[in-house]
């Protein structure tokens, strides 16, 4: 089977060379979003849906963003619903709203949740009669969505340019990626005022869910130069300014920096794919709603640990771009620095070494979805066995007793 699995990623990455890639425009620097406004009375769009959640809304964010964009020749609808690892639900709920409105565009405003819950809906408004689950995986959306805008106001999941939307459905508890060149956003603003007041929690864990997207990007069979190049570049901002943005939140140029880490983290690994810490960490969101980027961080430095001799090179290789370890010092050396320095961002950031979760009861479940998710479609450094993941889910979880 991984002779096969091997095969068809060598398939896939020759397509990806040849498929259409673009980049969303973007508006960069502090308060873009009144050149955000400017923009849009250019463009054909009169009835914006907003997509967001409550947590923006309680943080003043929507009113800002609202009033930035006050307009006579524009209108704005809200879903304000979406909640962490957003729901088939949310979608429905919020094609409601497009419809009951008449609107004719989109904007994703927050983290990752309300940006691919806006993707979803846009999925759902032109493929209304397709199930999501038969949508998962690669291609298989196929039309063009209507223009959506990317709005982050976290630096991590890069979804401004993806071409990717994660899911959840609660009935099955599985949370799954729809992945289709029509889901890049046509635009994106990315404003560090936005990002200036996110708790310490979410500048830590959205920054190492960038670090997961840009470790794994470039560790993968599936890189090229450019996405090498945006994945490196990535993990030296993170390394100079996570900290930065931690201790010292209001350092608007920290982070300006951890929106453009994020910004490359996400274009290199919509390219490159990612791998299996993804894959074990959306099992932790589907079935105990453990947030992502938390998941991320913990899982990394043992999936890293377990990958071995087969990402040493690459490993060190980033180690000397981050001078962590001296130039004559092996290779394998160099590759465990670099582990070291995750496990000492969690430690500063106060993120545990495993998951705590109430139960084993689904791990048998997880396991299977996490294998499934990972093959054979991940370009990994090494492919895992059901034996495996079993191996590395007993590493990371912590069952409460």
């Amino acid at each position: 089977m991984k002779f096969f699995y091997r095969l068809l990623q060598r398939l896939l990455f020759y397509i990806s060379k040849c498929l259409p890639w673009r980049e969303p425009e973007i508006i960069s620097g502090e308060n873009s979003l009144p050149m955000l406004k400017e923009k849009l009375k250019t463009l054909p769009y009169r009835n914006y849906l907003i997509v967001t959640d409550q947590g923006i809304v309680k943080a003043g964010l929507l009113k800002h963003l609202l009033i930035a964009l006050n307009d006579p020749l524009l209108t704005f609808s809200l879903y304000d619903q979406t909640i962490p690892n957003p729901t088939i639900q949310n979608v429905e709920d919020a094609v409601s709203i497009y419809h009951q409105n008449h609107c004719d565009a989109l904007i994703g405003f927050g983290g990752g949740s309300a940006i691919d819950a806006a993707k979803c809906v846009g999925i759902r408004i032109v493929k209304p009669k397709t199930p999501f689950h038969k949508m998962k995986g690669i291609l298989k959306v196929n039309r063009k969505i209507p223009f959506l805008i990317a709005i982050p106001t976290t630096a991590g999941t890069g979804s401004e340019t993806t071409i990717a939307a994660v899911i959840s459905n609660p009935l099955t508890q599985e949370k799954f990626a729809i992945s289709d060149l029509h889901l890049m956003p046509k635009l994106a603003v990315l404003d560090p005022l936005l990002t200036e007041n996110l708790p310490p929690f979410y500048t830590a864990t959205t920054g190492m869910d960038a670090l997961t997207h840009a470790v794994e990007a470039y560790i993968g069979n599936s890189g090229t130069r450019q996405t090498n190049l945006k994945a490196k570049r990535a993990i030296q901002r993170i390394h100079d300014h996570l900290e930065q943005s931690y201790h010292h939140p209001h350092d608007l140029n920290a982070r300006m920096q951890m929106l453009f880490a994020s910004y490359d983290a996400g274009y290199a690994f919509t390219r490159a794919y990612v791998g299996n810490i993804h894959a074990i960490a959306h099992t932790f969101g589907g079935f105990h709603q453990i947030p992502h980027g938390f998941a991320n961080a913990i899982i990394m430095p043992h999936v890293l640990k377990y990958y071995g001799k087969s990402i040493t090179k690459k490993l060190s290789l980033l180690s000397d771009m981050l001078h962590l370890e001296e130039s004559t010092q092996s290779s394998e050396i160099k590759a465990r620095a670099f582990i070291s320095w995750i496990l000492k961002l969690n430690q500063t950031f106060g993120i545990p070494e495993s998951i705590l979760i109430p139960h084993d009861d689904h791990l048998e479940r997880m396991i299977d979805h996490a294998y499934q998710e990972a093959n054979p479609l991940y370009p990994v450094p090494l492919i895992f066995s059901k034996s495996d993941f079993q191996t590395l889910y007993k590493q990371v979880s912590n069952i409460k007793s």
